[in-house]
């Protein structure tokens, strides 16, 4: 495998991740209040796209391979708790 197919193969892997993350940052700025937000933007969509990848790594690893049902149910969950405590979702 060259290059540019593992690069492929690798962009693909993390997309839906970071699908995840644009649209939870995105969606936050849109219904939570401004005085709400412990962090910014770009630092929201980062921590998520980070946590989401970590779960499809730990996915790939359980099971053995990637686009599991069970990995991508995970991936939404702890992708939205993350977005809930980066949003000061406990503060309300």
């Amino acid at each position: 495998m060259g290059f540019a197919a593992a690069l492929a193969h690798l962009l693909n892997f993390v997309a839906p991740a970071l699908l995840l993350a644009l649209g939870l940052a995105a969606a936050a700025r849109l219904l939570a209040p401004k005085t709400m937000q412990i962090t910014g933007w770009w630092q929201q969509v980062a921590i998520n796209f980070t946590v989401g990848s970590g779960v499809l790594l730990a996915g790939l690893a359980w099971f053995g391979s990637d686009g599991k049902l069970a990995t991508y149910g995970a991936l939404v969950l702890l992708c939205a708790c993350c977005q809930w405590v980066l949003s000061g979702g406990w503060r309300r």
